[in-house]
């Protein structure tokens, strides 16, 4: 009898019979393949404020958030009349990311604008 687990355990784990004399392992290994989770997202949010220019922020709409011109207006118009507003959804990172750079920017342009995140 051949005993190929001897030589290669983690391969064969069941025995076939060749012949009435004769057994082999055979098998296949296999993995688990972990799932993965879907990530946690994260909303950012912009908050309106009496100081930063409705065109500015229309650029950050834009810029930041890939947003077409009347989309911008049309969310800058809610952020103005509602007092903040839901400009994307994203992943951790990338929203942080994008609250950094919204803050970055008016900050260096001297706005008050502030941008910030929460769980979705």
């Amino acid at each position: 009898m051949v005993n190929l687990d001897k030589y290669f355990p983690m391969y064969f784990n069941e025995k076939i019979t060749m012949s009435e004399d004769e057994n082999i392992d055979v098998g296949l290994a296999t993995k688990a393949t972990p799932k993965t989770k879907k990530p946690k997202m994260y909303k950012v949010i912009l908050l309106n404020d009496d100081y930063t220019p409705m065109e500015f922020v229309v650029h950050i709409l834009e810029r930041y958030f890939g947003t077409t011109g009347s989309q911008a207006y049309e969310l800058m118009m809610l952020v103005h009349q509602k007092g903040l507003a839901v400009v994307g959804v994203f992943s951790h990172d990338i929203a942080e990311t994008k609250v950094m750079q919204v803050t970055e920017l008016a900050q260096k342009h001297q706005h008050p604008l502030q941008c910030t995140m929460e769980k979705e």
